[in-house]
């Protein structure tokens, strides 16, 4: 009806309704084409386009009763079930194996293993250890997102109404069958709200539009019509005698003849083998590698290092190598993989109980808090799938409430006369605004429902009062019913022009009429819409989603960018931002055309500055999201359709609805429970909790260590001995280690939500190297405090108290280093939560285990009370330092 007249109209958009190109390449099985030996062979749209009905159903030997079941039988055997090819999750042991990819994982994995081979058997096996937790927690999170993802793979079509005949010469049955065992040949009917469960070529049509979002991206439904001839130009989802697998009835009814099933549907050839892989490795990756690479180059100098020092100033050998082996770990953040696991897999549990959010693949959570602009469609994210009543204008351009009575009018008796299932939606939408009692107040006589040819609906009433008389009233797209009206050539095209500029505007347009006629008794035919009196516009916009304006500043205080990728108009998309008060500049604004005329460097340089993408195929949104990428940013892409695919896969971090097509939550990194915004916001939240817990432990980890080991070396030279012994640096990273386990629990400040977290190698270094040094200054101190305290340089003769005083002094700085360097501020009036708990822990055990019995086995001695208080005048000193040199880290001033 009105809606059906709509995809027809002036869009807005494009003259004529259609949607972008989505491709031309078949789905269909290479050697199956008109002409083949066999019979009943599938074949795709682009070789039906030539094709009358009565043609393709003689190449599917099938007719329009339908098939036999003997005939149904064979041709399931031949070509198999009619569902789409499912990716196989890997198993446990490979996922485990696949987990020491990992680069850290792998560091480790070889530092284990050099420890094994210089017999250092309590560091290789304390290593190992952290290998196989890590690998076990990862891989477990990922399961369980697997096994999730398996429970909503069932939210597809899972029947169809198919004629099948028992017998040749027996009449066709009407039947509900499982999708599954449709087959190439099989008569088909579709209803109202009915998804189309296979490629179709329409036998007879009434009315019919189909959605066809999920191929397309355009949100407005399609007319479709059974008539023979295609189309010149466009692709195959611009053909009106066909419909494919995945689309979706919106109003009308059909008969159709199944043309092709399972993975020769278009809707499986979007899907491709070989299509799973990332173009690109995450943001997650990238700044895991870069970070990784840093620390190996410090590992594997520093050996060296201790060896050749040993060698030259203490004419040390080989049995300098366990220390040396014992440096290099202590530079490692051992507990990475760990840590990074467990933080991202309590996130990932906290979404999916508190929000319905499936992380599929736990890396993505992180990049979720390092997107910076997150791509999207306007149907059904920032807009409802259902219009709703602008205004109704009369002639002259002002509102005038005759107009939309009128339309209502008609709305109702076509509905109740033309006995249609349902209202189409902009029906509903004049429906809804129109008073009832205008309504029924008329009485109704006849109706002409719309059909794709007319583009418009009409229907006969009579008026109260007026015995005798019958009021035809006509409403559909504008220039169906202007040609139809008795109007000059000039008052014609100044309405169209009106009619254009609400389209451009981004709302669509109906036009109404009406027309007196003596009553009669017979019927009414479309001759009869003629002569009309011409009464104005109704026009529509998007319904907006209810919680988009409140997600939207949301996503712009978190630091996040909004780009609109539609297949829609771009005055549509342009209209829902304004009215969601999203600004967009007359230059924001950047069509497929202008996008198919721009080189890589120039698209990604637009794309810094444009808000709408329209009428994009699916692969303009690929190219804008890699284009994005290309520019630094971190891209989070939200699509439910096949249309989608591509943009899912070239993105950061893919995410799609539960309600999205399989084959895109097969491919999407996160699943949403609910097409909205607001599950998005959400998601970034917990991503940035997580990242901000992994960074602080990174800072924290790497700037202790770094600090640790350049006083390791530099005590090597000054001293006699062995700064400290293997067992005695083990022991203090297990503990160290241990306590980091806190970050994984701890819950940063609200500040961390503001900006995206992303790990910049270059950034990071710079901050390990100056906490770092910080760090060393304070060990060098601690040097001179015992120096003092034991009265004189020859105190640090005794390894045994040189050992137990830097020990003590490491475990209460790295406790100060976990507090002082957490994520965000450190606010007044906050518990001190794990990070505080296992700060103090951590001091207890250095202040603690040189006075006790364990300490005397690991070669540890009580040392002086003087020692204690001047080391309390070193910690205060290093307080003072690290607070002043925090508040001039670029960490800690912006985005890291």
């Amino acid at each position: 009806m009105a809606d059906r007249a709509a995809a027809s109209a002036p869009d807005p958009g494009t003259a004529a309704g259609r949607p972008p190109d989505a491709g031309t390449q078949p789905g269909a099985d290479p050697e199956s084409g008109v002409g083949a030996q066999s019979g009943a062979v599938p074949v795709s749209g682009s070789g039906l386009d030539a094709l009358t009905v009565l043609q393709t159903l003689r190449h599917l030997d099938s007719g329009p009763r339908g098939l036999t079941e003997a005939e149904a039988e064979e041709r399931q055997a031949r070509f198999g079930a009619n569902t789409l090819p499912s990716r196989r999750e890997a198993s446990w042991p490979t996922a485990l194996l696949r987990s020491l990819r990992d680069p850290f994982t792998a560091v480790l994995l070889c530092l284990g293993l050099v420890s094994a081979a210089v017999a250092s058997w309590g560091t290789a096996c304390v290593i190992l250890l952290l290998v196989v937790v890590s690998c076990v927690l990862r891989t477990s999170g990922e399961h369980r997102a697997n096994r999730s993802m398996a429970a909503l793979r069932g939210l597809v079509a899972s029947t169809a109404t198919v004629l099948r005949r028992p017998e040749e010469d027996l009449p066709p049955d009407v039947r509900e069958i499982p999708v599954e065992e449709l087959v190439p040949g099989d008569v088909i009917r579709l209803g109202p709200g009915d998804l189309v469960a296979a490629d179709v070529r329409l036998l007879r049509a009434q009315g019919l539009t189909v959605h066809q979002a999920v191929l397309t991206g355009e949100s407005a439904p399609v007319a479709k019509d059974a008539a023979d001839g295609a189309e010149a130009g466009g692709g195959d989802f611009e053909r009106s005698q066909l419909c494919f697998q995945g689309s979706s009835v919106a109003s009308g009814s059909a008969t159709a003849v199944v043309v092709a099933t399972g993975a020769r549907t278009r809707f499986a050839a979007a899907h491709g083998p070989g299509e799973d892989a990332r173009p690109e490795a995450s943001a997650f990756d990238r700044s895991v590698h870069g970070i990784s690479w840093i620390l190996i180059r410090f590992m594997l100098l520093t050996p060296p290092l201790v060896l050749m020092a040993g060698a030259a100033l203490r004419d040390r050998g080989l049995e300098t190598l366990p220390f040396a082996v014992a440096v290099a770990v202590g530079l490692t953040p051992e507990m990475l993989p760990v840590i990074v696991t467990m933080c991202l897999a309590r996130g990932a549990s906290l979404l999916a109980r508190g929000h319905g959010v499936i992380v599929k693949r736990l890396p993505s959570l992180h990049d979720l808090g390092a997107v910076d602009v997150l791509c999207l469609d306007k149907t059904g994210t920032l807009t409802q799938d259902r219009p709703v009543l602008d205004r109704a204008l009369a002639p002259g351009g002002h509102d005038d409430p005759e107009v939309l009575r009128w339309a209502a009018v008609n709305a109702w008796w076509t509905l109740q006369l033309a006995d249609l299932p349902a209202p189409d939606a902009l029906d509903d939408a004049v429906l809804d605004a129109a008073d009832e009692d205008d309504v029924m107040a008329y009485d109704g006589v006849a109706a002409l429902p719309f059909d794709p040819l007319r583009r418009l609906a009409t229907a006969v009433v009579r008026t109260p009062g007026r015995l005798g008389t019958h009021s035809l009233v006509v409403k559909g797209a504008a220039e169906a019913v202007l040609e139809r009206c008795v109007l000059a050539d000039q008052e014609r095209a100044e309405l169209l022009a009106l009619a254009a500029r609400q389209a451009d505007e981004g709302l669509r347009v109906l036009a109404v009429a009406t027309a007196e006629r003596p009553a009669r008794t017979r019927d009414y035919t479309p001759v009869d819409e003629r002569g009309l009196d011409f009464r104005g516009f109704v026009t529509f916009k998007d319904a907006l989603a209810p919680t988009a304006a409140e997600a939207l500043r949301a996503l712009a205080e978190r630091g996040v960018t909004v780009r609109i990728l539609t297949g829609d108009h771009p005055g549509t998309a342009v209209r829902a931002c304004r009215d969601l008060g999203v600004p967009v500049p007359a230059d924001a604004v950047l069509t497929a055309d202008r996008i198919d005329g721009l080189t890589d460097p120039e698209l990604a340089e637009a794309a810094a500055r444009t808000v709408v993408f329209a009428r994009c195929a699916p692969e303009h949104k690929a190219r804008i999201a890699t284009a994005l990428r290309t520019s630094g940013h971190t891209v989070g892409y939200l699509g439910d359709g096949v249309n989608d695919l591509p943009a899912l896969r070239a993105a950061d971090v893919g995410i799609a609805p539960r309600d999205a097509v399989a084959v895109a939550r097969e491919s999407a990194d996160v699943v949403l429970a609910e097409k909205d915004l607001t599950a998005i916001d959400h998601s970034i939240a917990a991503g940035r909790y997580s990242g901000g817990n992994i960074a602080t432990y990174l800072r924290v980890s790497l700037s202790s260590n770094v600090g640790n080991v350049i006083a390791m070396l530099a005590a090597g030279l000054l001293l006699p001995f062995l700064p400290m012994l293997p067992a005695q640096v083990l022991v203090q990273n297990l503990c160290f280690d241990a306590a980091q386990l806190a970050f994984a629990h701890d819950r940063p400040h609200p500040s961390v939500l503001r900006r995206p977290i992303v790990l910049r190698p270059r950034d990071m270094l710079r901050f390990i190297t100056g906490f770092g040094l910080l760090n060393a200054v304070a060990d060098l101190a601690t040097f001179g405090v015992l120096a003092l305290a034991l009265h004189g340089s020859d105190g640090l003769d005794d390894a045994a108290v040189f050992h137990s005083g830097w020990f003590t002094e490491n475990l209460l700085t790295q406790g100060l280093v976990m507090l002082l360097l957490r994520a965000g501020s450190a606010a007044a009036g906050r518990g001190p939560g794990p990070i505080g708990w296992a700060a103090g822990a951590l001091a207890a055990v250095g202040l603690l285990l040189p006075v006790s019995p364990f300490g005397s086995l690991l070669g540890f001695t009580p040392l002086p009370p003087l020692y204690y208080l001047l080391l309390g005048a070193v910690l205060v000193m290093y307080t003072i330092g690290l607070l002043a040199v925090r508040g001039r880290s670029r960490l800690y001033s912006c985005a890291m």
